[in-house]
């Protein structure tokens, strides 16, 4: 069985031959920015990124976003489950993406965000049964969705969590259906060799269960702060 890579390996990609490696140059890195805001997001969504800046809450970027609505819309999402509804970023763009009789089942212990996230999905111009809105705690409420009854779930949540989120996930997704962390990259420190939190060992952890395991299929998008995806076979 293969091993992931640990942050203290050294990982020498297998390239074609007549390859030249090349370094990340300010050309590259001017285009990661200009993929990351390729779509334009209206007035709903820079209200709710105030309202987050304003909350000291961490958002989707425009990339991440733009990837989400494509997940969505690939996997002609009916039910979506998302961890971390926030003040409704994330939640616009998978609506973006959903069915329009598509229903978003969003998960946060913060009462008061969700409020921001309502207001934010109403004056992005969806109906308020487009969004189901459920204030707790993500390991307690989880457990009382359907099996396989989701097209997609979307973890943006505790990162301490996120193996527990991985398991859910399993259980309430259709076969085909999509699974999809944010902020797998942790800011770089994901891949830094340096002593590191143990949120940040947790995401090493769930990559690793990710790309190991026999029941998904897996790739790592590198929008935003890292967006891992997987198909359940």
């Amino acid at each position: 069985m293969s091993r992931f890579p640990t942050a203290t390996d050294t990982v020498t990609p297998r390239q074609p031959r007549g390859h030249k490696e090349r370094a990340i140059t300010g050309n590259r890195l001017t285009s990661w920015a200009f993929a990351d805001a390729f779509v334009a997001e209206g007035e709903a969504l820079h209200w709710a990124r105030d309202r987050a800046r304003e909350a000291g809450l961490r958002s989707v970027s425009p990339g991440t976003g733009a990837a989400l609505r494509v997940l969505a819309a690939t996997v002609d999402a009916k039910a979506v489950a998302e961890i971390g509804t926030g003040t409704g970023v994330s939640g616009i763009h998978l609506l973006h993406g959903m069915r329009p009789d598509g229903v978003l089942t969003t998960v946060d212990p913060e009462p008061e965000h969700q409020q921001f996230a309502r207001q934010a999905f109403r004056a992005a111009g969806f109906a308020s049964n487009r969004a189901r809105f459920i204030p707790g705690h993500a390991l307690d409420v989880l457990p009382r969705l359907a099996d396989a009854g989701y097209d997609l779930v979307f973890c943006d949540g505790d990162r301490l969590e996120c193996l527990d989120y991985l398991a859910e996930s399993l259980r309430l997704l259709r076969p085909g259906g999509l699974v999809a962390f944010e902020g797998v990259f942790a800011s770089g420190r994901t891949v830094d060799s340096g002593p590191q939190p143990t949120e940040v060992i947790r995401l090493r952890e769930l990559l690793r269960a990710v790309r190991e395991s026999p029941e998904l299929m897996p790739s790592l998008l590198p929008v935003g702060d890292g967006l891992l995806c997987a198909v359940k076979r």
